[in-house]
Parts: C-alpha cells; structure tokens; sequence
C-alpha cells in the first residue's frame, strides 16, 4: 500500500469536516477531486475508510487505523515544514564556534550571551575541542565559525574582520622591567615567559616578537586560564604578552604594569572565519556585529 502525505491530511479533514464538500473546501479543492483521491485510497487499502451512509460522514475501523497514524506523522511533517520556513527565512540554524584564541573567551561569552537572547532559534554551541584542527573543521561543517588571528586564504572561506588588538606586555610590579617604557625582543631573554598551551606559531609572543628577532627566552611555562596566567605574573614568576582588552582588570592594580611592545607598536586584527554561503545570513550577519560591538566595549574598559 503506498500512502502519501496528502492521503493522511485528506483522511484528517474529512474527519474533522464529517463530509466531502467542507473537507474539500478546507483544502482547497473541488469535490470530485477530492472523492476520487479517497476512492483511490480505498482501493489500494482494499476495505472502506468511510462509512458513508452516516451524516455526519464518519471513519470506519481501518479509517481510524489510518486517522491514528496521521495524528502521530502530520504533527510532525508540520513542525519539520516551520523549521524549513524559519531556515529560508534565517531565523533558525547553527552557530557552533571554535577559538584559536585562548584569550578570546573573555569576549566571547557576553556576545554568546546577548546573541543567544536575539536568536533563541539558533543552536549556538562551543567546539572547543577542535581548536587545534580549526580551519579543516570548518571546512568538513563541523564547525560554523573560527575565531582566528591568522587569515590563510583558502577557497570558499570568509575571513571577516572583529576587531584591531595590540599584543600587550604585562609583568608585576617588582619586576626590573617595569622601568621600561617598551619592551624589545631582547629584553626577554632573562624572563621566564608564561603563554597559553598551544604552539609558538600561534603566540603572538613569538610570532610577531621574539622568533623574528632570533631570541629564546630564559623559560617558558603554560597556563590554560588567563586568569591563571595572571595570578603567576602578579606573583613574579614570570611575564606574558596578552591582547589589551585583557588588560582592563590589569591596568587598575598597583600590582601589575602593562607596557607596550615597541620599538614600533605591534598591531593584530581578529577574524572570524566562515564558509562564504554563511557570512550573508541574518543571524550571522547579527553575530558579527555583537561581536564587534562588545570588541569596543571591552577596549574602552
């Protein structure tokens, strides 16, 4: 027996209807269109669906059998029809976020926040554990968005810009290199440096300070949290190069000096990267923004 989608909401109306022509007024066709489509349905189930010599027209045992499973399929033929509506019209869809950047949850969390009240629709989810396999998840759909540091062009990506940053210095105040007025490369070399746990080619510390100088320094320890990493700092036990929105706890304590990194001062922007079929939907778009937003905010302290 094939049974069709139409043949469950045909065998709904009538019953709801109790006769063909207010049935067939209620989808919207003619009555003869209708009483064939049932006659054809009889015909393949073998048996009558209708007793018809009732008024109001009523279902037959196999009628029921069938009202029971289009009271259990059409519910959710419908709600599945609402959530293609509300993807063409972008008010629904998926935003998982991973970060190459351990110092950008600070940020993040009040976009997620604020994002999350403007779109309940979308699932929002953190993929926190493909952070050291960003772009190429991004790229299977595993991932929606990667917030990165580093733009590579690659085909079918969009890299689009949050927000300028300057890599920061921080050490504590008892530390000799709170004399200084900018910290070079060279002054490293007797520090121990504290940095997040992931590669040198992702610190900004090294990538845009000591390796291009050729400078290694006295020793380098890890931290996952930033507030970790700052509590070891304002202890002496070493010093770190953070982004400056991280700093704006930092700058109001007599235990901490920021300085920045010169002689000429270190500039980094912050992407969030996204398949190009992406970037333009609603939600998106609303996100990007937030994120930009809350950037300034966090900036102007």
């Amino acid at each position: 027996m094939y049974i069709e989608i139409r043949h469950l909401r045909t065998i709904r109306a009538i019953h709801t209807a109790g006769g063909l022509a207010r049935a067939a007024e209620m989808m919207n066709m003619t009555q003869s269109a209708l009483s064939h489509q049932v006659a054809g349905l009889e015909d393949q189930a073998g048996m009558e669906l209708f007793v018809r010599r009732s008024k109001p027209m009523r279902l037959s045992a196999a009628g029921f059998r069938m009202l029971k499973l289009a009271d259990r399929i059409l519910p959710e033929i419908d709600a599945l029809e609402e959530e293609f509506i509300a993807l063409r019209s972008g008010k629904s869809g998926r935003l998982h976020i991973t970060l190459e950047c351990h110092a950008c949850y600070d940020w993040l969390f009040p976009v997620l926040e604020m994002f999350r009240r403007a779109w309940p629709e979308v699932d929002v989810d953190i993929r926190a554990g493909l952070a050291f396999d960003a772009m190429p998840a991004l790229n299977r759909e595993e991932v929606d968005l990667v917030i990165t540091s580093d733009p590579a062009a690659q085909n079918g990506i969009t890299f689009n810009p949050l927000f300028d940053y300057h890599p920061t210095f921080v050490a504590s105040s008892q530390n000799p290199l709170a004399a200084k007025e900018f910290i070079r490369a060279e002054d490293f070399r007797d520090q121990v440096v504290i940095t997040y746990p992931v590669s040198r080619d992702r610190l900004d510390l090294f990538t845009e300070v000591l390796t291009p100088a050729k400078v290694e320094p006295r020793g380098h320890r890890t931290a996952e949290l930033t507030a970790v990493i700052l509590m070891l700092v304002g202890s002496n036990r070493g010093v770190a190069v953070l982004p400056d929105w991280v700093m704006r706890e930092v700058c109001r304590s007599s235990d901490y000096v920021t300085r920045p990194l010169g002689p000429e001062p270190v500039l980094k922007r912050m992407y969030a990267a996204t398949r190009e079929e992406d970037s333009t939907r609603p939600y998106m778009a609303h996100f990007l923004r937030l994120a930009r937003i809350e950037a300034v905010r966090l900036q102007r302290g």
